[in-house]
């Protein structure tokens, strides 16, 4: 939640490194079920464009800055893909210009299908829902794997609860999330009160980006930056927030989980603070401290990189350091979609 500080890259930088994010041949995710797709959600105060396997945004970042890569990277391995669309704020998605560029998009769907990515989590998750819905009506999608960006974690499992309470006919096969605050982001917990700058220890990087923060959340009274704090998901002791309230949600749902830890420090820190990618702290993106009621099978991955492009710009590095934009990244959901019909008789925690 920064205020946008770079111009796009051109489009045809983009897509050079974007071919280089393409391992695997098309046809190795064959042997799913005929309506199995994988979709892509975007996270808090994101603006990202709906695309389908054969039509995206022909101007700029084909599915917005947080998707392209990982979309075109598991199109390349044969999947059939979606990007939900979501706007910073209400409304309709609309052409974006600066950073993330994209326009000439296939469909606008309406609001009530798009995430409103500074909104509440659980409004989120009922447009999200909505979405999914839809896929199933107009696409004959019946299976999904969820693969999810920051906040796009909290907004998918709360979908998957209405889909769940509604008796949607879509299976949910899969949740597979990158950098999400599952115990919340320490720029928020700073913008909220609940720490004060001093836990940067004098690292002007993270206090910069806790400033911006605290700015941003300051011109709101509700919504993803009041809520994405250790207090509002993790509660007093870990029992009473949002997170204790989604117990059994994904009880039958493998999850892998992947963390960044570009950003660290030498010497003892606040882990709900460090190591982190520049804006969640790996014990919160590797949800330690959630119990196996709220989240019944986990794996685990970790690397040593930042949240996103944006944050990878801010920090003066290549945009493959970015967990959105890293091959590495790339591999590890591919096999976590490949292996979710047997992860739950894997073992438990692995990595964790």
């Amino acid at each position: 939640m920064r205020k946008i500080l770079v111009a796009l890259t051109t489009a045809f930088a983009a897509t050079s490194l974007l071919a280089g994010c393409q391992g695997g041949t098309p046809g190795s995710a064959d042997k799913r079920p005929q309506g199995a797709a994988v979709v892509v959600v975007s996270g808090g105060d994101a603006v990202s464009p709906f695309t389908t396997p054969d039509q995206a945004c022909a101007t700029g970042l084909a599915a917005g800055n947080t998707d392209t890569a990982i979309r075109e990277f598991l199109l390349g391995k044969g999947y059939t893909v979606y990007t939900s669309p979501a706007m910073n704020g209400r409304g309709q998605v609309v052409d974006q210009q600066g950073f993330g560029a994209f326009g000439v998009c296939p469909v606008t769907l309406p609001e009530n299908m798009t995430v409103n990515s500074t909104g509440s989590i659980d409004t989120a998750g009922e447009h999200l829902a909505r979405f999914v819905n839809w896929l199933n009506k107009e696409k004959g999608v019946t299976d999904v794997d969820f693969v999810v960006h920051s906040m796009g974690g909290l907004y998918s499992r709360s979908a998957i609860r209405v889909l769940a309470a509604t008796d949607s006919p879509v299976k949910i096969r899969s949740l597979t999330t990158i950098g999400t605050p599952w115990q919340g982001s320490y720029l928020s917990d700073y913008a909220n009160d609940q720490i004060t700058i001093a836990e940067c220890k004098g690292d002007k990087f993270c206090e910069s980006d806790m400033k911006l923060f605290k700015g941003r959340v300051q011109e709101t009274i509700a919504g993803s930056g009041r809520e994405v704090n250790k207090g509002f998901l993790m509660g007093a002791n870990g029992k009473s927030g949002w997170n204790q309230f989604q117990s059994g949600v994904l009880d039958k749902i493998p999850v892998v989980l992947i963390a960044g830890n570009k950003f660290t420090l030498p010497g003892p820190a606040n882990p709900a603070v460090w190591p982190n990618d520049g804006l969640v702290a790996e014990e919160s993106a590797l949800a330690k401290g959630i119990g196996d009621p709220v989240l019944p099978h986990r794996r685990c991955h970790v690397f040593d990189d930042t949240h996103s492009i944006f944050v990878s710009n801010q920090a003066g590095l290549e945009w493959k350091t970015a967990l959105t934009w890293d091959p590495r990244v790339f591999e590890v959901v591919h096999q976590a979609i490949q292996d979710a019909p047997k992860a739950m008789e894997a073992p438990n925690r692995q990595g964790c």
